[in-house]
């Protein structure tokens, strides 16, 4: 009966020892289902309105407000891809495309895109880990859409240009 009584108190003994040990393993377990936001399909819309600006059907080289708005998009990709991750997400799935809107042009089509994406990852976000990159993306995200529909509006508004001078008089580098 002693022999058990010691084997019991080596035991708890040991578990009291082990538990401070045992925490950092716990942090590392994936996240508990919760509110997160639709970064997978946010990863799609971002692709795809990548896509539409960069590929020109006219194949004049692209203006500089739209060299800038794909590397927003970039920047973008690479938080929610994170964001993602750290949410304990398949960053290598790649669900289809949610936003099915009558697009009448590239850059129309790009802008749906950037604003699907944005509601998409607006969602509310309880991982306090990722809430900073979130937020950096909604940024990113906005740019885009700026960026895109200023050129956009220029086109609809003077025609398609061929003289590229008129975005280098204007700040559109701001980053």
């Amino acid at each position: 009966m002693n022999t058990i009584r010691l084997r019991l108190r080596l035991c708890a003994a040991t578990l009291m020892l082990a538990a401070p040990l045992l925490t950092p393993a716990q942090a590392q377990v994936p996240p508990q289902p919760g509110h997160h936001p639709a970064y997978l399909h946010a990863l799609t819309d971002l692709r795809d309105a990548r896509y539409f600006i960069e590929h020109r059907p006219d194949g004049y080289p692209l203006e500089e407000r739209e060299r800038h708005a794909l590397a927003e998009i970039d920047r973008a990709i690479d938080l929610v891809q994170r964001s993602a991750y750290y949410d304990g997400k398949n960053v290598y799935e790649h669900p289809r495309e949610d936003a099915y809107p009558d697009a009448r042009g590239r850059l129309r089509r790009a802008s749906e895109l950037l604003r699907k994406a944005r509601e998409d990852i607006a969602q509310e976000e309880d991982n306090l880990q990722v809430r900073e990159m979130q937020l950096h993306a909604i940024e990113r995200i906005d740019e885009s859409i700026r960026l895109t529909e200023s050129v956009m509006i220029d086109r609809e508004r003077y025609g398609d240009m061929r003289d590229r001078d008129h975005d280098r008089d204007r700040d559109y580098d701001r980053h």
